[in-house]
C-alpha cells in the first residue's frame, strides 16, 4: 500500500498542508514541536479512525478552529487507487469517508489501509499494565480479521452490562445470560489472541537477532485464564467474588502478553537498547503477519527513530526495511543531517520533508 498524497487541514498544528509521498522511505525532519509526529498520526488516523495517541478527536483540532480534515489518496501494491477522508468537527462529530461513500460504522475501515507505528509510546507497551498489551493486540489483531474487532466490540458490552448488574443484583438467571454471552465472544477473542501471539513469536526471534547483536533469546507468551478452562466455568466458580466485588474479576479483558528475554521479564532485566530492539522486532513481526494475512503490505511508520536507540541499530534498522519485504515508509527525526548520513551510508534512497511551524516542505 502507498500513500501516494496527503491533505490536512487544521490538523493539531497543522492549519493546511498537502504534499506527495515517495513510494520508499520519506523523512519528515524539524525541532521539537514542528509538527513531524503530527504527519505520521494523521497517517495512521486513515488507517485507524483514531490517533495512535491516547488523544481525544477534538483534542486533534488546531486551535481555535472548528474541525479538521485528513485526506489521503492510495494506491495498492495491485495498483487499485484509494481516497480515505476523515473529518470532524466540535458540533457534528466524525465521518470517514472511502472513495466518497460515508461508513456507516466506522469499524468497517479497519484493516482497508494496513498500518503499523512505532513510537516511543511504545515503551507502555513494557512498563505499563496489561490492559496497554491487550490494546495492542485488539489494534493489531483488528486489522486481520473483523470477527475478532465485533467480538471485542460485544464482549465489552455484555461485560459492562454484567457490572452494572453485579452492583444492584445478585439474580443468578440473569447472570447466567450474560456468563454465556461473555463465553460465545471470548472463545473468539482467546482463540485468535493465541493463534496470533503463536505467529508472532517466531518472527520477532528472528528480526531481534537481525537487528542486534544481543544473543539473549526473546521469548512472548499469550497468558489468559481461558489457557486453563472456559469462561463459563471461570465465572461459575468466582461468582460470590464477582458479586461481592460488584465487577467481573476474571476473563479475556484481564489477558496479558508477557515479555522476556533470556527467560526473564523484559521490564526488569532488558537495557533501553534491549527493550527498544525488542519493541521494533515485534512491529516488524506484525508487519511481516499483516502482509502476509492480507496479500498487502503495510504502511510502517517510525516517529522519533532514534529514541533509545543508537546509530548501529538504526542503520541496521533500515538496511532492512529497505528491502523488498517492505513498502512504503515514513520516518520523523529532529536532526537532519544525523538521519541524512545515517540513509546515505545505508545506501538507502529517501524523500526528505522539513517540518517548520506547522508547514511541510519537500
Amino acid at each position: 500500500m502507498y500513500l501516494r498524497k496527503l491533505s490536512l487541514v487544521n490538523f493539531k498544528n497543522l492549519a493546511q498542508a498537502e504534499f506527495s509521498l515517495g513510494e520508499g522511505i520519506n523523512c519528515f525532519v524539524g525541532n521539537n514541536g514542528a509538527g513531524k509526529t503530527n504527519v505520521i498520526d494523521a497517517i495512521y488516523y486513515l488507517s485507524m479512525c483514531k490517533s495512535s495517541l491516547a488523544t481525544t478527536d477534538g483534542q486533534n483540532i488546531l486551535h481555535d478552529a472548528e474541525f479538521f480534515v485528513v485526506e489521503g489518496h492510495y494506491t495498492s501494491d495491485e495498483e487499485k487507487s484509494e481516497t480515505i477522508a476523515c473529518t470532524f468537527s466540535r458540533k457534528g462529530g466524525k465521518m470517514l469517508k472511502r472513495n466518497g461513500k460515508e461508513y456507516e460504522r466506522l469499524a468497517d475501515h479497519v484493516g482497508v489501509i494496513p498500518v503499523v507505528i512505532v513510537s516511543p509510546a511504545d515503551a507502555s507497551l513494557i512498563s505499563d499494565a496489561a490492559d496497554e498489551r491487550r490494546r495492542y493486540l485488539n489494534g493489531f489483531i483488528s486489522q486481520l480479521d473483523r470477527s475478532y474487532l465485533q467480538a471485542v466490540i460485544r464482549y465489552n458490552a455484555v461485560l459492562g452490562e454484567r457490572n452494572k448488574l453485579l452492583k444492584i443484583s445478585s439474580d443468578e438467571d440473569m447472570l447466567l445470560i450474560y456468563d454465556r454471552q461473555l463465553a460465545e465472544h471470548a472463545r473468539t477473542i482467546h482463540r485468535l489472541r493465541g493463534e496470533h501471539v503463536e505467529r508472532l513469536q517466531p518472527l520477532v526471534a528472528e528480526f531481534y537477532r537481525t537487528l542486534s547483536d544481543d544473543r539473549e533469546q526473546v521469548t512472548l507468551d499469550y497468558r489468559s485464564e481461558l489457557n486453563d478452562a472456559p469462561l463459563e466455568e471461570i465465572l461459575l466458580r468466582n461468582r460470590q467474588r464477582d458479586l461481592v466485588n460488584q465487577f467481573t474479576a476474571s476473563g479475556v479483558h484481564r489477558d496479558d502478553l508477557i515479555l522476556k528475554i533470556g527467560g526473564y521479564p523484559l521490564r526488569k532485566y532488558g537495557s533501553q537498547g534491549q527493550q527498544k530492539s525488542f519493541l521494533i522486532a515485534l512491529k516488524l513481526a506484525q508487519y511481516a503477519v499483516v502482509a502476509e494475512q492480507k496479500g498487502e503490505r503495510p504502511l510502517l511508520l517510525l516517529d522519533d527513530l532514534f529514541d533509545k536507540l543508537d546509530a548501529g541499530r538504526v542503520t541496521q534498522l533500515l538496511r532492512l526495511v529497505a528491502g523488498p519485504a517492505f513498502g512504503q515508509i515514513a520516518i520523523t527525526d529532529c536532526n537532519p543531517t544525523r538521519l541524512r548520513t545515517i540513509l546515505d551510508k545505508a545506501c538507502v534512497p529517501y524523500r526528505l520533508f522539513t517540518v517548520d511551524g506547522g508547514t511541510v516542505t519537500p
